[in-house]
């Protein structure tokens, strides 16, 4: 595995952390949910999983430290999308990086990937939620474009009926994936492991080269 690279994304500055393995077949640029930061220890699971995959990660914090000492700014949706959206032009300005993208989000971060790739379709072709809350970007679902996927604990009851109800607002490539047995934060044995092996494929699958236009046409 190559070195991270460390990236400063936006006028706030926000810190991250971009993994660039070699061949490298896309990035996947994550949205951590509620409470959690760019070190949060499943999104740097999945990441893992992910760039044994021969995809690139970037782990950034959507928000400043003092940001997130507000509570209700975890919640803020139009906010932490424009982050999202800050990071992918982060990575366009990097050559290495200029690969297929994909987003990540986990809770509430999951509703700031989908506004995003709404926002951007030309830019995201893939998005993967983990336990998220799609249904705060409900205005936006109808938008979205990129292939998206919702993977929810089967024991995580509410979260899953908001999951399915925003799954019928996607008019796109779309998959809910329930784990057998999981709860909300996927702690229970293999939950976890489930979680990025679905990822993995979902994302393999979907981020691709774009044919290069034929030059004579």
């Amino acid at each position: 595995m190559t070195e991270p690279i460390s990236m400063t994304i936006g006028p706030h500055r926000l810190e991250g952390e971009l993994y660039l393995p070699k061949p490298l077949r896309g990035v996947v640029v994550f949205a951590h949910g509620s409470g959690s930061s760019r070190r949060s220890r499943r999104n740097l699971h999945v990441a893992r999983a992910l760039q044994n995959g021969g995809l690139g990660t970037l782990l950034f914090d959507l928000l400043t430290p003092e940001e997130a000492e507000i509570r209700t700014n975890v919640f803020d949706i139009p906010l932490l999308s424009q982050r999202v959206l800050l990071a992918l032009d982060a990575l366009a300005a990097i050559p290495a990086a200029r690969q297929p993208i994909g987003l990540f989000g986990a809770s509430t971060g999951a509703a700031a990937a989908l506004v995003a790739a709404a926002l951007r379709p030309e830019a995201v072709q893939a998005v993967v939620s983990r336990g998220g809350r799609p249904d705060l970007a409900m205005d936006h679902l109808g938008m979205v474009r990129a292939a998206t996927l919702l993977i929810v604990g089967s024991e995580d009851r509410e979260v899953l009926a908001m999951n399915q109800t925003a799954l019928r607002e996607i008019r796109c490539v779309k998959r809910l994936e329930v784990v057998p047995r999981a709860t909300h934060l996927f702690e229970e044995a293999g939950a976890l492991e489930t979680v990025a092996g679905l990822a993995r494929a979902w994302f393999v699958e979907h981020l691709r080269v774009a044919p290069e236009r034929d030059a004579t046409a």
